[in-house]
């Protein structure tokens, strides 16, 4: 079921995008080489505990995961893009990171995703990760009352696609709310005016999420990361949005921090 807020919920959903925010910006100043994966996952968990937040992920045990995720956040690495389950393993120069988080705070969901190179960067891992960012803008562009969800679909895909990459849709964005993920589901890729009617009160966390060579997935056998099938390196990028008749707000912008 598809729910609009009010404006009042919106406002409400401020304080958990901004703690998102705050809580990606600090670990991706914190995360270099030589950082443990599960160092992250315990900063992350000290925060939420400091700030009286709720872990959307610790407990999750959707469909597809293998088992409950067990961590508080996704760290997918180099050819890992998507739910990268956080264990025993120390950043090397060069490496591609993926961080995803989402938290409950007061009974409302923010979620947000950054991608960054720690250490020496190659070209075309910065190249990915710009595709992904400026297609996340694009797709934030395209969030305004009275456009259909296929026109952020579409806004995702001509960056993508310009930059010669292809696109998965079996994972993109969805719904927020009191829930991690709700309804609508808006794939990386679409027509435009077609879908879903974009109202007042619709929020979702739009995530381009690419990789370098080909669509393909692959899962671990931890049951959740999921990589790229021919090995090369993806990059992943999201924001919690509320669409509203002055236009789109970003909950979990970054920006007040001095940070994308």
């Amino acid at each position: 079921m598809i729910e609009l807020r009010t404006p009042a919920e919106i406002e409400a959903m401020r304080p958990a995008g901004r703690f998102v925010a705050e809580v990606l910006a600090t670990l991706r100043e914190d995360t270099k080489v030589g950082t443990n994966l599960l160092t992250i996952d315990r900063r992350a968990h000290e925060m939420i505990r400091t700030a009286g937040a709720e872990s959307c992920y610790i407990d999750y045990h959707p469909s597809f995961g293998a088992s409950p995720f067990g961590k508080v956040i996704c760290t997918s690495i180099n050819d890992a893009v998507l739910h990268g389950l956080p264990y025993d393993y120390a950043l090397r120069d060069g490496d591609l990171v993926s961080l995803d988080f989402a938290v409950s705070v007061d009974g409302w969901v923010a979620d947000s995703a950054v991608s960054f190179v720690v250490g020496t960067p190659r070209d075309e891992d910065l190249a990915l990760i710009d595709t992904t960012e400026r297609a996340l803008d694009a797709a934030i562009a395209a969030a305004v009352s009275g456009g259909r969800i296929g026109d952020i679909s579409h806004a995702i895909a001509e960056v993508a696609h310009a930059d010669g990459y292809s696109i998965n849709t079996d994972f993109g964005g969805h719904g927020v709310g009191r829930v991690m993920h709700g309804d609508p589901h808006v794939p990386n890729d679409g027509k435009p005016n077609r879908g879903y009617p974009l109202r007042p009160g619709l929020v979702v966390a739009l995530e381009p999420w690419f990789l370098q060579t080909t669509d393909e997935l692959v899962t671990d056998p931890d049951g959740w990361t999921l990589r790229s099938a021919d090995g090369s390196r993806g990059a992943h990028a999201e924001h919690t949005v509320a669409i509203t008749a002055d236009g789109p707000i970003i909950l979990t912008d970054r920006s007040f921090l001095g940070v994308r």
